[in-house]
């Protein structure tokens, strides 16, 4: 076995051969991350946590739809383990294959599941088990579409080839906000609410049926095609993958420098930006909804552009340069989302802060009574939305802007909110707001874009051959399953128990400067500009 990555021994192929090459493989991962994200698309607008996780509680339902969303991040180690054993064994085509068949299936049986009100609690059971299922078939899915496309890519062209893979993830977001949308305009409110949400799931068919029908059609990896002739396939690739000289450095390179930086950025700017503006800042759904719709669409040549960049001049300074610029930009970025998307909410948050004061402010946002009347505040303003500070004092205290208030009952706060500026009803931002919302937006896609572009070319560079799909796969999921897919809980948990609207923001960007430090001391390019581990 050895470390030469045999991408770049690939002579080039005919040019119908990588245009059904690339498009298979990037359209099966936009449908198998539209499979994904379709939980999380309709989590942000509440739906699922009031038909799955009811629980009398506003902010536990959310926290509990977002931890369902995260059990099947949680899974996807697993089904790297899996399907990297059997793509390095039996080869490449044939294992994706079975994980879109896995998703699909799993993903429209989710708009069969009925409610916790009709079979009760197996309901939300039945719904985790689905999102097990999902995160084992996603933690085969971009290893074997990464792969496949790297090995049937020339020299000097594996980044431009699978930045079409990158952009297929963030094709998935946006194909479920795009689809959700749809169903939304052809269903009345009242039908949409009650059982016209579960249509974007049972259309997963439809996805489950094209992809298939391409893949399909596809010839195996020609990479794995020269190790099954010269007998060289690994008898157990992911023990391997382990006990390979050198591979524990690049497999940990690969899950702390590249997918817990990359993912905690692109959810941030995916799952994030959306949440951010239909709760936080209290823009109407269907708009949010559009808004970030559009912003990702708008960015997905990002991924494209700097994958075709970094075979000019190497992987790691895209990267490197994308989290440093992360590290800069991101709270600008979100105050200028806040300042665009509702002007007199954030304003009132600025001229009129509340605190809250007490001499036990203890707040959890999963109890459905809290333990004392500071609590009790907090959990209000948090299930409303309004930023609040907290303070340590003799008594019990609410104060609203200058104005401390007396009667702290929930008329009384309600009033005084409205009278500070606190306007919670659904807004629909202005014209020239809507522009300034979506070049954040853009911007923030541009910041995931330079440091995912290069990402399937480089870690594909890293390893051998006859363990690349297990050694890719396995890594990648663990950094971005454990490290991206628990962050809109981990997030929203931060704000709802601290009131402050950016605060969940502190976690992206402890998690860029950990990745940030390991490239740094770590990553290098070789001669070539392919990613190597010193």
């Amino acid at each position: 076995m050895t470390t030469t990555a045999a991408i770049d021994e690939q002579v080039e192929p005919a040019p119908d051969d990588i245009r059904l090459v690339i498009s298979a493989s990037a359209l099966g991962t936009v449908f198998e991350w539209y499979d994904f994200f379709i939980y999380g698309t309709l989590a942000a607008s509440g739906i699922i946590g009031r038909t799955f996780f009811p629980a009398g509680n506003e902010t536990v339902q959310t926290l509990l739809a977002w931890a369902g969303f995260a059990v099947g991040f949680g899974f996807r180690p697993l089904g790297a383990v899996v399907f990297g054993y059997l793509g390095d064994r039996l080869g490449r085509k044939y294992t994706f294959l079975v994980t879109i068949a896995l998703m699909g299936v799993a993903t429209a049986a989710v708009g069969l599941v009925p409610s916790y009100e009709a079979i009760g609690m197996a309901a939300p059971i039945i719904i985790i088990l689905l999102r097990i299922a999902q995160g084992l078939a996603l933690g085969g899915e971009y290893g074997g579409a990464a792969v496949y496309v790297a090995e049937h890519s020339p020299p000097g062209r594996s980044g431009f080839y699978t930045s079409f893979i990158q952009a297929g993830v963030a094709g998935g977001f946006i194909l479920s906000l795009a689809v959700v949308l749809a169903f939304k305009a052809l269903i009345p409110a009242d039908a949409w609410g009650e059982w016209g949400w579960r249509l974007p799931f049972l259309f997963s068919v439809v996805l489950l049926a094209i992809s298939l029908w391409m893949r399909v059609k596809l010839s195996e990896s020609p990479v794995f095609k020269k190790m099954r002739a010269a007998g060289e396939i690994e008898a157990n690739p992911v023990r391997a993958a382990f006990t390979y000289p050198g591979n524990l450095k690049r497999m940990f390179v690969a899950m702390i420098g590249i997918a817990a930086g990359l993912t905690v950025i692109w959810y941030t700017s995916m799952f994030s930006v959306l949440s951010f503006l239909q709760t936080t800042m209290r823009v109407d759904e269907t708009t949010a909804q559009l808004l970030s719709a559009a912003g990702a669409l708008m960015g997905l040549f990002w991924f494209v552009y700097f994958g075709r960049l970094s075979d000019r001049i190497g992987r790691k300074k895209p990267i490197v340069i994308g989290y440093v610029a992360t590290l800069i930009l991101l709270f600008p970025i979100f105050w200028l989302i806040a300042a665009a998307a509702n002007p007199g909410l954030a304003r009132a948050g600025e001229t009129s802060p509340v605190v809250v004061s007490g001499p036990d402010c203890a707040y959890s946002p999963f109890s459905a009574k809290q333990e004392t009347e500071c609590g009790s505040l907090l959990d209000a303003l948090s299930k409303k939305g309004v930023p609040y500070t907290t303070a340590v004092a003799p008594q019990t205290g609410i104060t609203i802007g200058a104005r401390p208030l007396a009667d702290r009952s929930p008329q009384a706060i309600d009033a005084a909110l409205t009278a500070a500026g606190y306007d919670l009803t659904k807004v629909v931002p202005t014209a020239s707001n809507i522009a300034l919302i979506l070049l954040a937006i853009l911007g923030i896609t541009g910041l995931s874009g330079i440091t995912y572009g290069p990402v399937a070319a480089a870690l594909a560079e890293m390893f051998p051959p006859a363990i690349r799909y297990s050694s890719l796969s396995i890594p990648y999921h663990l950094g971005t399953g454990y490290f991206g897919g628990f962050l809109p809980f981990i997030s929203q948990y931060i704000v709802a128990k601290t009131g402050d609207p950016f605060a969940g923001l502190w976690y992206t960007w402890g998690i860029t400067l950990l990745a940030l430090i390991v490239c740094l001391i770590w990553l290098r390019d070789d001669a070539q500009g392919r990613a190597t581990v010193a």
